[in-house]
């Protein structure tokens, strides 16, 4: 199993190497902005490297929402920075599963989702795996309950699309940990990518603050419980820099039993 971190995006294979990560995960540009990512002068560098990379998509894409000014730039900025993620050799581009404003049809953000694979496959495809994550806030979010995710799922599942799990998304967004898994894979088939995170907000808060494993109003073991039954790679959105994150990362393996597979 590989387990690593969310790192900054300036030298993400030293970045790994100060954690002993197998993965990370980073951004290719500003979070909270719009604009497009530049090619890397590192990309051949990142292409060959031993550590899986993973691209976190900007923050502000909400494919979802029946705004146009919105959705429509936000289904270009995630077809670029898929591209730019299959530029690097990444394994897949996470993207948050978005929401509809309070009072709109939340059946017409789930079709908006699936417009969005429509347009990309136009466009000659995602050039990775797209993989949603679910989300800890909203009450019109496409992806913080399971009932609205098997909705999104009727929608999209015909496309090639991956799902990421995130622990402190599910328990802040009302999820019970224990047998997670097996509920998503039964709507999702399948689980890519796991984001291990504690969470600071308690059980159906809709916070979104990640505590380290040992933090946080979730019981580590359930965390530990939860990737073990997903099977996929780790990442860690922990804070703590890189003594936090690398204890995290130590945790996991020495609770999951495994090493590090980092060159």
């Amino acid at each position: 199993m590989r387990i690593g971190a969310h790192v900054d995006s300036t030298d993400p294979l030293a970045e790994a190497a100060d954690r002993s990560a197998d993965t990370v995960q980073f951004f290719l540009s500003d979070p909270q902005g719009w604009k497009a990512p530049k090619p890397r002068e590192d990309a051949e560098r990142l292409r060959a490297a031993e550590v899986d990379l993973y691209v976190h998509a900007p923050y502000v894409i909400n494919v979802a929402t029946l705004n146009n000014r919105i959705r429509i730039p936000s289904r270009k900025l995630l077809l670029g920075h898929a591209n730019a993620a299959a530029a690097i050799g990444a394994k897949g581009v996470i993207v948050h599963g978005g929401h509809v404003n309070a009072g709109d049809d939340l059946a017409v953000g789930f079709d908006n989702w699936r417009k969005t694979f429509a347009y990309a496959a136009d466009s000659g495809g995602f050039g990775v795996p797209v993989l949603i994550e679910n989300t800890a806030g909203g009450d019109n979010a496409c992806a913080r309950r399971l009932d609205a995710l098997a909705r999104l799922w009727d929608a999209i599942g015909d496309y090639e699309v991956g799902f990421c799990l995130d622990t402190c998304h599910a328990f802040a967004g009302g999820e019970e940990l224990l047998g997670l898994v097996d509920r998503v894979k039964a709507i999702t088939g399948r689980i890519d990518l796991v984001h291990a995170n504690n969470s600071k907000g308690a059980f159906n808060s809709g916070q979104d603050r990640h505590d380290n494993l040992g933090g946080g109003t979730i019981d580590p073991e359930l965390v530990v419980a939860v990737i073990r039954a997903a099977g996929a790679p780790v990442v860690v959105e922990t804070p703590g820099g890189v003594a936090g994150q690398a204890a995290d990362i130590d945790f996991l393996r020495q609770q999951l039993g495994t090493e590090s597979h980092a060159a």
